[in-house]
């Protein structure tokens, strides 16, 4: 997979006087199914979280509150992506390295996940993944 692949994906938005809703639906809004939701916040300013890639994993990064940036990496180029909406995701597919920072105060990270968490699916140093890209 290379970086190409990976977007940010504006999610149906409803404006309404009593406050706006933003939803999202596997398979429609998302080109997987979810199976796992998880969120990072209370981030410590300066602090680094990612730096892995999933073997087979599909994932949507949302800023639900606050701001971070995310950086692709596909073994060939990097790529900056700053989130601060609820109403875009990040999609990250397979075997893209990927590494969040500059984590706003306050803010919080969710992720939708196509799979339950399995730690086999993880390349958690950066030349083992790069290896299993052929570019190392």
């Amino acid at each position: 997979m290379n970086l190409e692949l990976c977007r940010t994906i504006e999610l149906p938005k409803i404006d309404d006087p009593r406050g706006s809703l933003t939803f999202v639906e596997g398979r429609n809004h998302v080109p997987f199914d979810i199976a796992r939701v998880y969120y990072l916040y209370d981030v410590p300013g300066g602090a680094e979280r990612g730096g892995h890639a999933h073997k087979g994993l599909h994932q949507l990064i949302v800023a639900m509150s606050g701001s971070f940036d995310v950086v692709l990496d596909d073994g060939y180029e990097k790529k900056r992506f700053h989130l601060n909406r609820s109403y875009y995701g990040l999609y990250v597919c397979p075997m893209i390295w990927r590494e969040l920072d500059n984590f706003s105060s306050g803010s919080v990270c969710m992720v939708l996940a196509s799979n339950r968490y399995d730690e086999a699916d993880y390349y958690r140093d950066y030349n083992d993944f790069l290896h299993a890209k052929g570019v190392a």
